[in-house]
């Protein structure tokens, strides 16, 4: 059990100290680097889904005035490292997938560039490619492991058995869309070779992993990377890893040295470059008596990955350790097709993976005649039914009977089809959320003591979620000074090592280092330091993922309506109850918990990436037609917290919020849907088309 700090500045419902330099247009994003006389790339990218680049004709692109170079694979550099294939840019004539850099003009303006890339006459031998996922293709493999590093299946006693004697089973397929994470701010670099130094500017969610795989692909020490991002204009996990853009970057600016070069991706290059979650076919059977108690569960996944990289979404993980059942099963099974590598995004395994388990709950709650919530009550595990340790936490009641009572769940009819408001068909559903509350191995921090005032110097990463407030009031509290006191530094690998911004681990891992360093310097110099005192902290040894079941949880309610005779869905109204640990700052956590509510509803209604298997091409590559939730789809959404501190995850008693409010927004939606229709949809996004069939 850690020694938990004493709530000051933990816990005040502060505004962000990065909102005034947000809203007023000074904070620095990576292509507004402010830098002497840069120069610009464009991408040129290849429009066949498989085959060779057999002839590149630059001749028309150099001509552009302004133009300056054209690299492509016959005249760019030779990396130091190609064992990752995606970063392995210019480096093979070889084309994996539509889209893939196969050259890089540098100009003197951005205009130019993209004028130029344009005109450049790349020629390409087309071979056949593949690009459809199926659950029924011979091909599918087992992949080693599923990430980050779990198992890809695991059985518990014999489920088929126990769906032979159940008193009822679901068995039903369900599937969720291929989604492009689209922060608002596209992504970036800046960079600059200067005397073997590379310098990066970089909208990343991690700069130490940036400097760390940069360095490796061209062969160089750590110390010859700089990274730099202050801010970042979202993520959702797409900014957690380096893609191709920025070693593109760094080619081209090797090619000018002294000189910065400037690359920001199109929307629609987006599409291609920086990963996405793939789409998944899940096989989900339930199996319970005639009280309600499941007897099984089984969740068999199928997804794609890139044939040059693989990525194995987690997808069945949730299920393995949500509800208590004697026999259970769970299995991922993966295409490798010619398509770009798919990576992490918003709740990577738990946002897709609950979305089938949770509509299956409800089908088989209603084939049993037990209130939804209920059904859910009736198989709370005792512990963790997968390591059979107990939970550190779990408050999954508590969130769902607080979240009836605020959505006034006890005035819902259970009968699907037959309320009505006027025309509008209306009906209400839930769902179950859970994110595991983790924190990194390694992360350090430095306090620092200057003309009256401490600084806490971490090279951590804020994507938009608060880490410049939150620090803030962990160290405050840990130095036990008025927050007013306190500067934090961060965003820069000349701080110490943080971890990547992920898998709601941020504040949990970087709050650690931060309370190691700050009772360092309080151990070193008690409360009357002077100028240039300063404490180094790094993350405590963390066992307790050893010992107890580690996870956030919460419900999600929603309201839906159908038009009757056209089929049109809103969601009027989202209320979500989570139990996340101590919430550091409630302004911050409830923007969290919202977005993530939002960007579910998005994923429930809006959001499909549609790939043509004729090109291999995404083909709604904007914001024009890749639809998104909007402020007029988000009408009501409501966040609420039951009040928890957990002492065995961190030294200030929190989880991280960032991912959980995803989580099982689609399902919640989907079966409102179905309330109010009486029209099942299991194939994400629930449309109007999926639903007029069945309306009378």
């Amino acid at each position: 059990m850690t020694e938990l700090l004493r709530p000051q500045a933990i816990g005040q419902d502060l505004a962000r100290r990065d909102g005034p330099d947000k809203v007023t247009g000074t904070a620095t994003y990576a292509n507004e680097t402010p830098v002497e006389n840069p120069a610009y790339c464009h991408l040129i990218q290849a429009d066949i889904a498989r085959g060779r680049v057999s002839a590149v004709d630059t001749a028309e692109a150099e001509d552009v005035p302004g133009v300056i170079a054209v690299l492509t694979p016959g005249t760019s550099e030779r990396l130091s490292s190609t064992e990752d294939k995606e970063l392995a840019v210019l480096q093979t004539t070889d084309v994996a997938f539509r889209g893939q850099i196969v050259g890089i003009v540098i100009a003197e303006t951005p205009e130019a560039a993209r004028q130029a890339a344009r005109l450049a006459a790349v020629t390409c031998s087309e071979q056949t490619h593949d690009v459809s996922l199926s659950a029924d293709r011979v091909d599918l493999y087992k992949p080693d492991k599923v990430n980050p590093s779990f198992a890809t299946d695991t059985s518990v006693g014999d489920v088929s058995a126990a769906m032979d004697s159940a008193a009822a089973t679901v068995t039903e397929t369900y599937t969720t869309a291929m989604n492009h994470n689209n922060p608002m701010e596209p992504h970036a670099t800046t960079a600059l070779w200067n005397d073997g130094q590379l310098t990066l500017w970089d909208s990343t969610q991690g700069v130490h992993s940036v400097r760390s795989t940069v360095a490796k692909v061209f062969g160089l020490d750590k110390g010859q990377v700089r990274v730099v991002c202050p801010y970042v204009g979202g993520g959702f996990g797409s900014k957690g890893t380096v893609h191709a853009h920025v070693v593109a970057a760094a080619m081209a600016a090797r090619a000018l040295p002294g000189r910065a070069m400037k690359l920001a991706l199109t929307r629609q290059q987006m599409f291609s470059l920086v990963g996405y979650r793939t789409p998944t076919i899940q096989r989900v059977r339930l199996a319970a008596d005639r009280d309600g108690r499941l007897s099984a569960i089984a969740l068999d996944v199928v997804e794609q990955t890139s044939r040059i990289k693989e990525f194995a979404e987690q997808t069945a993980v949730a299920a393995r350790m949500m509800y208590a059942a004697p026999n259970r099963a769970t299995s991922h099974r993966l295409a490798a097709l010619d398509v770009p590598v798919p990576s992490w995004m918003r709740a990577p395994g738990e946002c897709p993976g609950m979305f089938g388990p949770e509509v299956a709950m409800d089908e088989l709650a209603e084939r049993l005649g037990i209130d939804p919530i209920e059904f859910r009550v009736r198989n709370e595990p005792a512990r963790d039914p997968e390591s059979g340790n107990p939970f550190s936490s779990r408050h999954l009641v508590a969130c769902l009977r607080d979240g009836a009572e605020r959505f006034g769940w006890a005035d819902r009819d259970p009968r699907p089809g037959v309320r009505r408001d006027g025309d509008w068909l209306v009906g209400s559903g839930v769902a179950s959320s859970v994110y595991p509350a983790s924190r990194q191995a390694q992360s350090d921090a430095t306090i620092r003591f200057a003309d009256g005032r401490y600084a806490a110097e971490i090279g951590a990463a804020d994507l938009g979620t608060g880490a410049w407030t939150t620090l803030a009031q962990i160290a405050a509290d840990a130095l036990d000074v008025p927050l007013d006191l306190v500067d934090v530094r961060i965003g820069d690998t000349d701080y110490p090592f943080a971890s990547v911004a992920g898998g709601s681990s941020g504040t949990s891992t970087w709050g650690s280092a931060i309370v190691a360093a700050a009772r360092a310097f309080r151990e070193k110099y008690g409360l009357d330091p002077a100028d240039g005192d300063e404490a180094q902290g790094q993350v405590p040894e963390y066992q307790a993922q050893e010992r107890y079941a580690l996870y956030a949880f919460g419900a999600q309610f929603a309201e839906v309506r159908v038009h009757a005779d056209t089929g049109e869905i809103r969601v009027p109204r989202l209320v979500g109850v989570f139990a996340a640990g101590r919430i550091i700052n409630p302004r911050t956590a409830r923007s969290q918990f919202i977005g993530g509510m939002t960007m579910g509803m998005s994923m429930a209604l809006h959001e499909n990436s549609v790939l043509d298997p004729a090109t291999g091409h995404v083909v709604n590559h904007d914001f024009a037609e890749y639809h998104i939730a909007t402020c007029a789809d988000a009408a009501n959404i409501e966040a609420y917290w039951v009040d928890e501190s957990d002492p065995h995850v961190n030294p200030m008693g929190s989880k991280g919020v960032g991912e959980i409010g995803i989580v099982g927004t689609a399902a919640a939606i989907a079966n409102a849907a179905y309330h109010a229709t009486g029209v099942r949809v299991r194939d994400l996004p629930v449309t109007l088309d999926k639903l007029l069939p069945g309306l009378d």
